[in-house]
C-alpha cells in the first residue's frame, strides 16, 4: 500500500513558477514510477508528467520545456517544477504512482487507468 500527499499548489500570475511535491509513504518507493496528472473544472483528468524508477521521464506536449519532474527516493518524494505558468494550466494536480517492471513502454505511465495509488489533489490556479 502507498499513500500519497500533494503539496505546493497556491495561486499564482502567468509567468510566475511553483513546485509541486508529492511525498509517499511505503518502503518499495523506488520501485515505482511516479506521474502527475491534472483536471481542470468540467474536464478529463490529464497526464502532465511521468518518472521511472530508472529516472526516465516523459511529458505532455503542452507542457515540454516549462515543467520538469524529478524525483528523491531518499525521501520518498517527487517533485514537479513548473515555470512559465499560463492560465490553462489552471487545474487540480494530482500524484499518482504504480509498480514500474521492466519491459513496460513509457506510454504505458502517461494512462491514467494504469496508476494504482492517487492523492488527494492540490489546486493550482495561474491568473492573466
Amino acid at each position: 500500500q502507498v499513500q500519497l500527499v500533494e503539496s505546493g499548489g497556491g495561486l499564482v500570475r502567468a509567468g510566475d513558477s511553483l513546485r509541486l511535491s508529492c511525498a509517499a509513504s511505503g518502503r518499495t518507493y523506488s520501485s515505482y514510477a511516479m506521474g502527475w496528472f491534472r483536471q481542470a473544472p468540467g474536464k478529463e483528468r490529464e497526464f502532465v508528467a511521468a518518472i521511472r524508477r530508472g529516472g526516465g521521464r516523459t511529458y505532455t506536449d503542452s507542457v515540454k520545456g516549462r515543467f520538469t519532474i524529478s524525483r528523491d527516493n531518499a525521501k520518498n518524494t517527487v517533485y514537479l517544477q513548473m515555470n512559465s505558468l499560463k492560465p490553462e494550466d489552471t487545474a487540480v494536480y494530482y500524484c499518482a504512482a504504480t509498480i514500474d517492471l521492466l519491459g513496460y513502454f513509457a506510454t504505458r505511465y502517461e494512462d491514467r487507468a494504469n496508476y494504482d495509488y492517487w492523492g488527494q489533489g492540490t489546486q493550482v490556479t495561474v491568473s492573466s
